[in-house]
């Protein structure tokens, strides 16, 4: 009988201290797609990001070597094992790195700029061209400018091109949204989501940004003091009433559907999932079969025991609390089931008192089209 090939997996052991800071993760990753390196602001995200890429290295201690032997393996290929005494440097990781800031070379152009990491890979080594990176990044109109020409998102999409020039194995991503405006991050959000879908690669995205988590990943480390909190699967951690994630204004859910139909004249798209269909505003057509990431904000789900007739929520599903619990003085965290998917709703403590939420009560979920996000 033939063993199954191992799933990808990025396993990273990393233990770093620096003074009044201290970085103690041990991630076990899927070895593909968009996984989310999320929480506050001095964490440890970047530092993490920067441990895997080579770039921060505690000094040689073999007493902490033994205690806490640090281990970068993407996908079976072993970038640091410190129990071997193995470490690769950042050079010989097969990586693309994306910071904060677009950091490209003023006096080259944008097809400069891109050939200087194509350049570095060797040939046997590329499996993306650069007319791939170019097409993937819509930047093919821009390839003569100098970086001084180009937007801020512009710029940051030659530095996304430029690190998939290299071919790497891994991309890390460090907060490549941080400095943009919201236009200027509407810009570049689906690009980021397009070579999610089209290339095998897998991608570590730092953010504090809950937004562009939901939309982007699909797999989150939730990171306070130079822990990890929570791993897990996107949908299911933010959803959690034990993590703080599913609490406050900005607690949602993200729901994954496939596109049934669109009605151009109301503009408005039918979205099949687990739990039944969602009906959303959408000005742009879609086309049947294509697949949506949708998120709900918990503010903008209200409750009822009946189904509301001649309402003009568009939204109505059946569902059934799961839990309850406190969000903020006078509301409540309500957690529910529509089919495998899981919603929350924030209602009044007096709202909850009156319906008598308690898990196993059946409800209707009431969701408007305008609320949905997509």
């Amino acid at each position: 009988m033939e063993t199954a090939p191992p799933l990808p997996a990025i396993d990273a052991r990393l233990h770093l201290a620096r003074p009044g800071f201290t970085l103690d993760v041990d991630l076990h990753l899927p070895g593909r797609g968009v996984t989310a390196l999320f929480g506050p602001s001095g964490c440890g995200k970047t530092t993490c990001l920067r441990g895997i890429a080579g770039l921060t290295r505690n000094r040689p201690n073999p007493d902490l070597a033994r205690a806490r032997p640090g281990r970068v393996v993407v996908n079976g290929e072993v970038w640091q094992d410190d129990a071997a005494h193995l470490w690769r440097a950042t050079h010989e990781r097969a990586l693309g790195y994306v910071f904060q800031e677009a950091s490209l070379f003023d006096h080259l152009n944008v097809r400069g700029n891109i050939t200087y990491g194509l350049q570095r890979t060797p040939p046997a080594r590329r499996q993306v061209a650069l007319e791939q990176a170019v097409e993937l990044l819509g930047i093919g109109h821009l390839m003569e400018r100098k970086p001084q020409a180009l937007s801020g998102g512009e710029r940051q999409r030659v530095a996304i091109a430029r690190a998939l020039a290299t071919s790497p194995r891994l991309l890390l991503m460090d907060e490549p949204l941080a400095a943009l405006d919201a236009q200027r991050k509407a810009e570049v959000l689906p690009y980021l989501e397009k070579l999610h879908r089209t290339l095998d690669i897998p991608v570590l995205y730092v953010s504090h940004a809950i937004d562009e988590v939901a939309r982007l990943a699909s797999h989150m480390v939730l990171m306070r003091e130079g822990r990890v909190l929570a791993q897990g699967p996107t949908g299911e951690l933010i959803t959690r009433l034990d993590l703080p994630l599913a609490h406050g204004d900005a607690a949602a859910t993200v729901i994954e559907g496939t596109v049934q139909q669109h009605d151009a004249r109301d503009h408005i798209t039918t979205v099949g999932f687990s739990g039944g269909q969602l009906l959303l505003v959408s000005p742009t057509a879609r086309a049947p079969g294509e697949a949506l990431r949708l998120r709900v904000q918990a503010r903008d789900v209200s409750l009822a025991l009946a189904a509301p007739e001649d309402s003009s929520i568009l939204n109505i599903l059946p569902a059934t609390v799961v839990a309850v619990a406190e969000d903020s003085p006078g509301q409540c965290m309500v957690a529910l089931d529509a089919g495998a998917t899981r919603l929350l709703a924030r209602v009044t403590q007096r709202s909850a008192q009156a319906l008598a939420l308690a898990p196993g009560r059946a409800v209707f979920a009431q969701v408007k089209g305008v609320a949905i996000v997509n």
